[in-house]
Order: structure tokens, then C-alpha cells, then sequence
């Protein structure tokens, strides 16, 4: 499976979705959210604070700073306003997904790929619905894990389509970070390189 392009990468589906309120939530700030160029990861309603709306995005590019996540909110809470999906007062808290972050899409496992993970599938896969070790490769309608410990009469390598996973999440390691924060200046970077050139170009005309 070929990396995705930036263009297949800001449209593509979530293989893991929210079920009730929460997915009607989702349904209703993630037209705004691409309009602005940012992903929905997750949508969340917690006991936290009373009651707290988790929404977790982050940029096409992968980034997400604190401005970022003042904007998103910005830009939601007038259209949950008048759609007024929650009859409760709430809190509105708007995060990145984090280093060890959920994996709802497939571009997430072909770019984490080589880093260790943990999900949970809905039906039996290989005798089992849970599931920790590395990802090895990645294919159109699944992807292989190397299991960190196998059990006895397990084998190591295991397949698992995407279709009967209901929850990911990628595990904290040193080299995760070392590769998260890497790719993060990485992307950074090129933004601002892109955002000097359409400036450059806006003084020229």
C-alpha cells in the first residue's frame, strides 16, 4: 500500500466511527472542521467537569497547535449552537490526539507504521479480540502485527481487517516520540516554507 496523497489524505473516512449522541455530533462539526483543512479523529462525551464534548482533530499535515484548537472551537461551537444537539449545559474541549494517539484511519497505521500499538476488534480474529505488538505492513483491507508476546501456540504475525476493528491506539514508546515530535517539525515546517511562498507570490500581483 503506496503512502496516500495529501489530497486522499484530507478525504478519507474514519474506519472507526461514534454510535449515538456522539456520532451525531460528529456528523454535524465535521463538514466545518474540512472546511477549514482539519480531520476529525474522535468525538467524546465525558462525565468530566459536569459534562465535557472531547473533540479530537488535527491538521491534514498531522499538526495541531494551541491556536489551532482555539480556532476549531471557534468555528463549532455557533453551529452546535444552533443545531443544538445536547440538551445539557457542557464544556467544550478542543485537543490534539496526543502521541499515543487513536488510529481511526488507514493512512494512520501506513504512517506509524513500525511502532507498537493496541486495538480491540468486534468479531474473533485468530481466537482472540485484543491485541498488542508492532505494526509490519499495511494493505488495502489490512494490516499485519508482529505480537510483542505471544502466547503459547500463537503465532507471532496476525492479520487483522480493518473492517472488525473497533478501537485503536498507538503505544508510548521513546521511539515514538523521538518520531512523532520529528515528524511534527518536519510538517511544521513545510507549512510555514508553503505559507512564505503564497506571500512571496501575493507581493509579486
Amino acid at each position: 500500500m503506496s503512502d496516500p496523497t495529501a489530497a486522499e489524505i484530507a478525504n478519507e473516512p474514519r474506519l472507526i466511527t461514534e454510535t449515538g449522541l456522539d456520532r451525531r455530533i460528529a456528523d454535524i462539526i465535521e463538514p466545518v472542521m474540512v472546511q477549514m483543512g482539519f480531520r476529525l479523529v474522535r468525538v467524546r462525551m465525558s462525565g468530566q467537569n459536569g459534562l465535557t464534548l472531547q473533540i479530537m482533530t488535527e491538521r491534514n499535515d498531522g499538526t495541531m497547535t494551541v491556536e489551532d484548537c482555539e480556532d476549531v472551537s471557534k468555528a463549532i461551537s455557533p453551529v452546535l449552537d444552533v443545531e443544538d444537539p445536547i440538551d445539557k449545559a457542557y464544556h467544550l474541549e478542543v485537543s490534539s490526539p496526543g502521541i499515543d494517539r487513536p488510529m481511526v484511519r488507514k493512512s494512520d497505521f501506513v504512517r506509524w507504521q513500525g511502532h507498537l500499538m493496541k486495538c480491540e476488534t468486534s468479531i474473533m480474529v485468530d481466537g482472540r479480540k485484543r491485541f498488542r505488538g508492532k505494526i509490519v505492513s499495511v494493505d488495502e483491507d489490512d494490516f499485519r502485527l508482529e505480537r510483542d508476546q505471544p502466547a503459547y501456540g500463537e503465532e507471532a504475525m496476525v492479520a487483522i481487517p480493518f473492517t472488525a476493528l473497533s478501537e485503536a491506539r498507538l503505544i508510548l514508546t521513546d521511539d515514538l516520540i523521538r518520531d512523532a515530535l520529528a515528524a511534527d517539525k518536519k510538517a511544521k515546517a513545510a507549512r510555514a516554507a508553503n505559507q512564505n511562498f503564497e506571500d512571496e507570490n501575493s507581493d509579486i500581483e
